[in-house]
């Protein structure tokens, strides 16, 4: 098999241990959703090829990961991507800069959903600082968009 077949799950992969690496406590904070970031790429991208199933499973490895309740991260991956892909039509044809907007609204989701599970769960108490990673998570999109979309084209992943 060619090298683009495995083009998603590689990235999909390099997301996942992007969220994992170690950092300095300031900026763990500062984390952004790699996973929610490049999946909300190749649903927009390839809606037909990345989907609720794939945002399952990256979110079950994510919750494996992180040592979270297991189906946490999963099940709020899977609102994020539906969003998604049931809008993906319209949100292709906006400008990065207003794209970036939308995966802030998207990761401001992400982070009140699983803390509202995680409140449930473990009876956690919310803080500031669980919405700091909407703002990173907005400020790397334009460069995850424009790789992957080089990556994208330049293999001809369809």
């Amino acid at each position: 098999m060619r090298p683009r077949h495995y083009v998603i799950a590689l990235s999909i992969m390099v997301a996942l241990v992007l969220q994992i690496v170690p950092l300095p406590s300031q900026a763990d904070t500062y984390r952004p959703d790699w996973v929610l970031v490049v999946l909300a790429y190749w649903t927009m991208a390839l809606p037909h090829r990345v989907n609720v199933g794939v945002a399952f499973i990256s979110g079950i490895a994510l919750d494996i990961l992180l040592g979270t309740p297991l189906g946490v991260h999963s099940l709020v991956l899977c609102f994020c991507v539906y969003i998604l892909a049931a809008n993906y039509q319209r949100l292709r044809n906006y400008s990065v800069w207003q794209q970036c907007v939308i995966i802030g609204l998207l990761s401001a989701f992400y982070h009140l959903l699983s803390f509202w599970l995680l409140h449930l769960l473990n009876d956690i108490f919310f803080l500031y600082e669980y919405m700091l990673p909407v703002v990173t998570s907005m400020a790397i999109w334009p460069w995850v968009f424009w790789l992957l979309r080089k990556l994208r084209r330049q293999l001809k992943i369809v």
